[in-house]
């Protein structure tokens, strides 16, 4: 073998476009996430800032006051953190949903060609994969809402930040207050909103590629004659679709996860699940509580950025994930 075979074998087209065949679904799911990922993630952390502020504020008031205080860094502190485990949490998610298909294609479960076997095979690969993701994510996420609630941790403590730790910093001052379990403060209800929003999200997209002519071989049809739309938005509107729609119905579980771990980082007594939600919706006073819709309202701040990050993240992510599937399959074979 001469010196330079390696690296013909290493580069050969031919063996790099079967490579490529044989890890579709991760390789998508890879390139897809980290674009998404860095449109999305200021949307992200006003979303944050909103859930947890105590008093009204709107978006772009809030924005103003974030680059004021914290400048452009603060919309993006932390995004190392989904930037680097976003290759690992979403090409793992894809993978197990893209297995759990093949599962129940293989064994004859939810093979008919219609909306609900379409729908309940992605929704069934959604819950696995976000139950058995919320394992490894919940310590990652927990760091990225430390860090994005920073400022409002320190107030609730008291304190004054002259100079915000880093990402590593984060980690041992959560590592030396309460352990390794300290990393998975929250993972209850952590793993209940991943489990229920990931298994909504694949129903509801699946379901509507369905519905907008997405063929059992997995191909784009012509969509329906009442929705004149061209086949390359088709992944963008699903995507679109199924991450706000689900997002709005988990969006009480994920006000409520992120104030119980703002609670625990601050090192305030922790309050039960139910407690902090109906603390949330009724106020802090039994004897004087709000009004339910004043306080369904509350839950739902920051719906709105949530809802333009679900656009802009999930939008863009099946579009890529379908550009870059295309391009696999239309790479020369070698026969």
């Amino acid at each position: 073998m001469s010196e330079t075979e390696p690296f013909n074998i290493l580069f050969d087209s031919a063996t790099r476009h079967e490579y490529l065949r044989r890890n579709k679904s991760v390789v998508c799911a890879i390139s897809a996430s980290y674009v998404s990922t860095f449109a999305g993630y200021p949307l992200d952390s006003l979303k944050s800032r909103l859930q947890t502020t105590k008093t009204r504020i709107s978006i772009p008031r809030l924005a103003v006051q974030v680059y004021r205080e914290e400048g452009l860094v603060g919309f993006y502190r932390g995004l190392w953190i989904p930037l680097v485990t976003i290759s690992f949490v979403r090409a793992a998610s894809f993978t197990i949903y893209t297995r759990t298909k093949e599962f129940c294609r293989d064994n004859n479960f939810f093979t008919r060609d219609n909306l609900i076997d379409s729908a309940a095979a992605g929704g069934l690969g959604g819950a696995l994969s976000g139950s058995l993701i919320s394992v490894g994510s919940t310590p990652f996420e927990l760091v990225k809402v430390r860090r994005q609630l920073e400022y409002s941790i320190a107030e609730s403590k008291g304190q004054r930040i002259v100079k915000p730790p880093n990402t590593m910093q984060a980690v041992r001052e959560i590592f030396r207050n309460n352990g390794f379990k300290g990393l998975y403060t929250g993972f209850k209800i952590h793993c209940l909103r991943d489990t229920l929003g990931t298994a909504l999200y694949f129903f509801e997209y699946d379901g509507l590629r369905h519905i907008m002519g997405r063929l059992p071989s997995g191909e784009q049809g012509s969509p329906p004659p009442w929705m004149p739309i061209h086949t390359s938005l088709i992944p963008f509107m699903c995507g679109s679709l199924a991450g706000v729609s689900s997002w709005a119905l988990i969006y009480p579980v994920d006000v409520v996860k992120t104030k119980v771990q703002q609670r625990a980082l601050a090192g305030t007594p922790p309050r039960g699940l139910l407690e902090t939600f109906f603390r949330l919706v009724r106020g802090p006073d039994p004897n004087s509580p709000r009004p339910i819709p004043q306080g369904m309202a509350r839950i739902y701040r920051g719906l709105g950025v949530s809802a333009l990050r679900s656009v802009t993240t999930h939008g863009l992510l099946w579009t890529l994930f379908d550009v870059t599937a295309s391009y696999i399959d239309n790479l020369p074979r070698d026969d």
